[in-house]
């Protein structure tokens, strides 16, 4: 079995990283504050969020709050468990001597 075996192209983005991180620490986060985190662009943070929801390791919540629109993310089982699979697998690829 290779080292790099669990390392999920999925997550090769910075950007995709990044969503991942900010919400497996938090319950969710709404689309301006992944914005403003990441210093990504709405068009760059929105190709990001669709790719991660097209493989179903986040889920995706719109909703007005007063007359404005709110998106909101949160991860998925299936996105924690791959994303924690990925992190293990850098990890021992950083590791390995």
């Amino acid at each position: 079995m290779s080292i790099i075996n669990n390392i999920n192209k999925v997550f090769d983005h910075r950007i995709r990283l990044g969503i991942m991180s900010v919400l497996m620490v938090n319950e969710y986060a709404d689309f301006n504050t992944l914005k403003e985190l990441l210093g990504a662009t709405d068009g760059n943070l929105a190709s990001h969020t669709k790719a991660l929801e097209k493989a179903e390791y986040i889920a995706v919540e719109k909703q007005f709050i007063g007359r404005k629109p709110n998106t909101r993310y949160s991860t998925t089982k299936l996105g924690k468990a791959e994303f924690k699979k990925h992190i293990e697998a850098l990890e021992k690829l950083i590791n390995k001597q």
